[in-house]
């Protein structure tokens, strides 16, 4: 079952329940992934978007959610921060298990020799290896400074 037969098959679960704050947040996964599909259309792709692209939507969505989370905490508004917090719970339902810091640090090096990076230049072929094969499962923005430091250690800055 690809990751939008499960978010339907949920949010018709949450109806069942009347689970509301889980519907609302599957009806925004929803609404997401069928924004990109439209975009998709407009571009010319008429095949719809693969389970990468709504894999890269959640983690998209999650990462908005910490932020405004974070926001929140600091202005004091706790009710907000609790209700982003559970959102996230939710999206982090339909994405791959997360990748330890051990784990992510292994495929960085792996892409690293497999790609044949040397220097700070080849540092896209690295992102895109680990995009490919570990889409959902880590967090680019703090992969990039890894991969940076893994090449600039190996004396290609």
């Amino acid at each position: 079952m690809d990751t939008r037969d499960r978010v339907n098959s949920a949010l018709k679960q949450a109806m069942k329940d009347k689970a509301t704050d889980r519907l609302c947040t599957l009806r925004l996964i929803n609404a997401a992934i069928k924004d990109r599909e439209i975009a998709a259309r407009g571009d010319g792709e008429e095949g719809g978007i693969g389970d990468d692209e709504i894999l890269a939507i959640l983690g998209k969505m999650t990462k908005q959610r910490k932020e405004s989370a974070r926001a929140y905490e600091e202005g004091g508004r706790l009710d907000l921060a609790e209700r982003e917090t559970s959102e996230i719970a939710i999206i982090e339902e339909f994405l791959p298990k997360q990748l330890s810091e051990d784990e992510i640090s292994n495929a960085v090096k792996t892409a690293v020799s497999e790609t044949g990076a040397e220097s700070i230049r080849d540092m896209g072929k690295v992102m895109g290896a680990l995009k490919a094969k570990y889409t959902g499962q880590m967090d680019f923005g703090k992969v990039g400074p890894m991969v940076k430091d893994q090449l600039c250690s190996a004396g290609g800055c």
